[in-house]
Parts: structure tokens; C-alpha cells; sequence
């Protein structure tokens, strides 16, 4: 794959309003955006709908006619979040793919990434998102076929569905490696992992925790994944025997995943792999799907928690920097999930020195009432059944040493 003068000319193609849907993270189509973002100031104010970015196509400094919108602030979309272009719908990843499906947001323009089979079939490859359903209703759909991108199970490209121009792709797929674990990390991985018991099915988000607990999993036995993603550290978990997929109660056999994130290891491993389903999201983030699954431990992380339990994953200081993602999917999930247990798990201290562990959070993601389970490097608090002062007794035992007084005399205030 090289360089060479553009592939497609957009002039034309994209009229003055449009919203441009294009596929997310590692299933981002670099080709096609690349070549978009090129020829972006030529074209008529366009709005484009983008998901978590792990490439560098998104410049805030360019394209000024362009205005984006996504469902959360995830990767390199932050650049534009931070730079105020980036319009952010708040929404939980489950409804916010449905409302493609229903119309409640219409693309006009779809750019995806397949992958084909010897046969000439289509997959979505790394992603079974809303981008299918964007495609189903849009005006035009462009696709890059990506030689170095896998053909997943699950993922096939729907007949009904037309492509109205194909290219082909100049680089290979996005790729997102695995943060290096620090201490903190590890300490809370070892938290978590006692709360995961052989036989449990796993669902994780992208980020250095995550990594963190699977990679201190490598002892345990029949886990299972029905998981919103998928990354490289699955790969070394089925690879030790740790990941078997017999004790799900349903899918037996089988790794569910919504998207792929990760590095040609990874890529390589779900290429027409009949063990790997790469599922929509009505059904990795269905809720009586999840309901069926035998021990769902749903692990998800957090920018700050309230002493009375409520999650904030999206907001500091009134600025976005999160998502809601399928956190509240996944926690709801897990505790309908018979032996399910919803993990949230963060560091105590943010970078900047104050706890994360706080009075009241600004924003709540998930609320108070579907909380199971705090994680810090400093212990585990559990919360489901407990009121309002154990909460907070219990929460403040995790927060780091340092902020436990302060934390304990802004409770005595709050009392009177």
C-alpha cells in the first residue's frame, strides 16, 4: 500500500449539510477519511459523526467547515473535544446505535472498511456497529476494501445493504496496542481478580485497568467473553486455557465481541475464526441478552465516584473527556446476570494530585442504585445493599491515605 494522488474525489459527493458517518477506532477507514479530511475545505460544511479515534486523521486545527459530533470523547477525539469541535450526544452506545436503526439519526454519507473472502462475501471486519444501520438508510455509501483487515463471523456485510463505490484501501488497518501496566494498576487488577471466579464471563473496556485485571487472569478457568470489545490480552488468555467459553450459558464455545481493538496479532487470530462472533450491539449490549449469561462480571473504570456510589465517567471540571459508552448496558447487565457481579475500578488519585473518590461527582453515568462494586488500588468497597453511611464509610477506606480525613469531614458537614 503506498501513496499516490487521491483515490476518490469527493467534490460532488458531499453536499452542504451532510452528515458523514464513518467507522470507529481500529474499523476507522483511513483511506476514505484521510482522503476526506485532504479535501475537506474545498468541499460545503459538512457534519461528521465520528466514534472512539486511535488514529491521527481528525486534525482540530483543520477543516473548519467541518463540525463533528460523537457519543462520547475516546482516543484522539479528545484533541478535538479540547479544541470545542466536538459535539458530544450523551447517550449509552446501545441506544445511540438503535437510533440509526429507527432514523432518529440519519447519515447521508457512509465510509466503511471490509474485509472480502476468496468467495467475494463482505465483513465489517473489526466492528459491528451503527454503522450497518447508518449505511442502510444513507444516500451513499463508499467502502475501502482492506486486504489486511480479517474476516470476522458475525460481522457479514447484509445483502440489502448496497455499496456505491469501492476502493481500495491504502494502509492497513488501525492499530491500538496495550498501555504498559504501572503499580497502581496492578494493585487494582489484584483487587478485581478476586472477585472473578472460574467459570465467570468477562466484559472490559479499552484502557490500562482493563489490561491490567485480564493479564492477572491467566491462572483462572473457563472464563467466558461477551464483551463489547475484544483486545490482544484475549488473545494470551484463550492461548493459556484461561478462556474457554464452556460455562456461559449461552454462545458455548464462542468469544462475542462488538468491535476489535487491537494489533495485527489480534487481527490474525479472529481472521475466519469460527470461535470469534463479531456480534451487533443489539445483542452484546442487549439487556435480556446479558440477563441469560451465567456469571457476568462487567469491569469498567471511572473519572471520579461519589461517596454515595454515583459513577462519573464523562466530565471534569464542565468539559467532556469520557463517555458513557455501554457502561450502564454492561453494570445493568451483570446484575440481572445470575452470580453477576459490576465492577467499577479506578485509581483513588487523579493526576494532578485530588481524589477521585469525591463528596458529590458532577455528572452521573451510572447511578447510585445500580452500583455494585468499587475498586481502587487500595481495596475493594461493596455497595449493593448498603445506605447511604456505609457507602460512604466504605468508599472513603479505598481513597487514597492522604484525602481520608478531608473526605470524612465533608460527611460530618453534609450530616450537620
Amino acid at each position: 500500500m503506498s501513496g499516490g494522488p487521491p483515490l476518490i474525489d469527493f467534490a460532488g459527493l458531499i453536499r452542504d449539510g451532510d452528515l458523514v458517518v464513518c467507522g470507529q477506532a481500529t474499523a476507522e477507514p483511513v483511506t476514505l477519511t484521510e482522503a476526506l479530511m485532504a479535501q475537506a475545505a474545498q468541499l460545503p460544511p459538512f457534519r461528521m459523526m465520528i466514534g472512539p479515534v486511535f488514529s491521527e486523521t481528525f486534525s482540530a486545527a483543520s477543516a473548519p467547515n467541518v463540525s463533528f459530533q460523537s457519543y462520547g470523547v475516546i482516543g484522539n477525539a479528545r484533541r478535538l473535544a479540547k479544541a470545542g469541535r466536538l459535539d458530544v450526544i450523551p447517550s449509552n452506545y446501545s441506544a445511540f446505535c438503535a437510533d440509526f436503526a429507527t432514523r432518529r439519526h440519519r447519515a447521508d454519507v457512509v465510509l466503511v472498511q471490509l474485509a472480502e473472502a476468496d468467495d467475494g462475501r463482505l465483513s465489517a471486519s473489526l466492528s459491528n456497529d451503527y454503522v450497518i444501520d447508518a449505511a442502510r438508510g444513507a444516500r451513499l455509501v463508499i467502502a475501502e476494501i482492506n486486504p489486511d483487515a480479517p474476516f470476522t463471523f458475525g460481522a457479514e456485510w447484509p445483502e440489502d445493504v448496497p455499496i456505491h463505490q469501492g476502493v481500495p484501501a491504502r494502509r492497513p488497518p488501525v492499530e491500538l496496542a496495550s498501555t504498559p501496566l504501572d503499580d497502581v494498576s496492578r494493585r487494582i487488577a489484584g483487587h478485581a481478580a478476586s472477585l472473578i471466579a472460574d467459570g465467570s464471563t468477562l466484559q472490559f473496556g479499552v484502557g490500562r485497568i482493563p489490561d491490567a485485571i485480564l493479564s492477572s487472569l491467566s491462572h483462572a478457568r473457563d472464563l467466558g467473553i461477551h464483551s463489547g470489545l475484544i483486545n490482544d490480552a484475549v488473545v494470551d488468555l484463550i492461548e493459556r486455557g484461561a478462556v474457554t467459553n464452556a460455562q456461559k450459558g449461552i454462545d458455548a464455545g464462542i468469544t462475542v465481541t462488538n468491535q476489535v481493538i487491537g494489533t495485527r496479532r489480534l487481527y490474525r487470530f479472529v481472521h475466519e475464526n469460527k470461535a470469534v462472533a463479531v456480534r451487533p450491539t443489539c445483542y452484546t449490549h442487549g439487556q435480556g441478552v446479558l440477563a441469560r449469561i451465567d456469571r457476568l462480571v462487567a469491569i469498567n473504570s471511572a473519572l471520579q465516584v461519589g461517596l454515595d456510589g454515583s459513577v462519573n465517567s464523562e466530565t471534569l471540571n464542565g468539559v467532556a473527556v469520557g463517555a458513557i459508552g455501554g457502561q450502564l448496558d454492561f453494570v445493568r447487565g451483570a446484575n440481572a446476570s445470575p452470580g453477576g457481579r459490576a465492577i467499577i475500578a479506578l485509581p483513588a488519585t487523579a493526576s494532578d494530585g485530588s481524589s477521585r473518590i469525591v463528596a458529590n461527582v458532577e455528572t452521573v453515568t451510572t447511578p447510585r442504585a445500580d452500583v455494585d462494586v468499587i475498586v481502587t488500588e487500595w481495596g475493594v468497597a461493596e455497595l449493593r445493599g448498603c445506605g447511604l453511611a456505609e457507602r460512604a464509610r466504605r468508599l472513603i477506606a479505598i481513597a487514597a491515605p492522604e484525602h481520608r480525613d478531608a473526605l470524612s469531614a465533608q460527611v460530618r458537614r453534609s450530616a450537620g
